[in-house]
């Protein structure tokens, strides 16, 4: 039998009208004003839904309580906080026999970008302000990527260094550890996903198509009709979906693509520099080339300044992350704005959440583009 709690003070009827029907046993001491839960058993304990349906708050509130954030309300607060000691909620990290400190693994390996620096000043500044540690790994090599009890070991050996969820930012997650985080019930969260038809996986990324369509129409508002796509590996989700986007805004103004325009490589300045190179230097070369990223972007406005083609009298160039370096190209780079920031920030309220027993209310959550129109773009020249 679950012990009984006991609850001093005057109580809301709803409220214990809700715990019985999520399975809640309510004793009633009359003339004393108290009340008496009796829990649902030792492998049954209470959850966070559980806290924020009785609060009449989104899980999302009780979440932001549980974890110490700033932006809740003093009422609000003292409602949820109430309520978990009403039925003796305990979080996830106050179940381990010794407790320790929550931390949040970021698994990455593009440290060097202006992309990945932005994305992870979003993860750092959530982190601190919900009192977790932050610690940055390398994707793990062989045998944890390839061996299902060496990816098993690995996230036990995380786990018991504190971590209560993992992120992975714009890398591929292995079978293997999807597997051994599954079976050791540890969140994972991934930022921009390589692959997004993984069902195990909630992914956090921005509506990449809508960012790749709104930067090909710019151009062609401009006058532009040889438009060239240069985009990231043909393997990764959020540049195909870009250039399915391009795709699609061609389509829409009566444009065949001419596959002579498109290349798909890395996203690296090297990749968009050497393919606008050969671009710009070939018989009928475009006056607009739409870029996957700012690193590809910048590349390409390098190229053109060593060929001595002017931007944006002879060429247009849109980039994709809206990153710092957009101001401090020459000329300044029309981009489409990724919430870089904001995605960091979902990712820790996500994985934190999902520790505490909280689902998001989608596997795959978007946050919107909008185009950052600078000076590298304008009308097409004249034939």
């Amino acid at each position: 039998m679950s012990p009984l709690r006991r609850v001093n003070g005057v109580t809301n009827g709803n409220r214990w009208s809700e715990a019985r029907m999520i399975g809640f046993e309510i004793i009633s001491e009359p003339g004393e004003g108290n009340v008496v839960v009796r829990g649902r058993g030792r492998s049954d304990r209470a959850t966070l839904a559980d806290v924020a349906r009785l609060a009449g708050v989104s899980p999302t509130t009780a979440s932001k309580v549980l974890n110490g954030r700033s932006d809740v309300g003093a009422k609000t607060r003292e409602l949820v906080l109430g309520v978990m000691a009403e039925i003796g909620y305990k979080p996830t990290a106050a179940r381990h026999e010794q407790p320790r400190e929550r931390t949040l693994l970021t698994v990455l390996d593009i440290v060097e970008s202006r992309y990945a620096g932005t994305v992870l000043q979003g993860i750092l500044m959530a982190a601190t302000s919900a009192r977790a540690e932050l610690l940055l790994r390398l994707p793990p090599g062989e045998p944890i990527s390839m061996s299902r009890p060496a990816a098993g070991a690995w996230i036990g050996e995380q786990q018991a260094s504190g971590v209560v969820g993992l992120i992975a930012l714009a890398v591929a997650v292995p079978d293997s550890v999807l597997d051994a985080a599954e079976d050791l019930q540890l969140p994972v969260v991934t930022i921009d996903p390589i692959d997004t038809t993984e069902s195990r996986l909630v992914s956090i990324g921005s509506t990449n198509w809508a960012g790749g369509r709104s930067a090909t129409e710019h151009v062609i508002k401009f006058g532009h009709r040889r438009i060239g796509w240069i985009g990231g590996p043909i393997g990764s989700a959020p540049s195909i979906e870009r250039f399915h986007g391009y795709q699609a805004a061609l389509d829409s103004a009566g444009l065949a693509p001419d596959r002579a325009l498109i290349r798909h490589e890395a996203f690296s300045v090297e990749a968009g520099r050497r393919h606008a190179r050969d671009l710009l230097t070939s018989g009928e070369r475009p006056t607009a080339i739409v870029a996957g990223n700012d690193e590809i972007a910048v590349g390409v406005l390098a190229a053109a300044k060593e060929l001595g083609v002017s931007v944006p009298g002879e060429l247009s160039v849109t980039g994709f992350d809206d990153t710092p370096q957009t101001e401090w190209t020459t000329p300044r780079l029309t981009s489409v704005r990724q919430p870089l920031e904001g995605m960091g920030r979902m990712a820790v309220e996500t994985i934190l959440g999902m520790a505490d027993g909280v689902q998001p209310a989608s596997r795959h959550l978007q946050l919107a583009t909008t185009l950052s129109v600078r000076d590298s773009t304008g009308p097409a020249p004249a034939s």
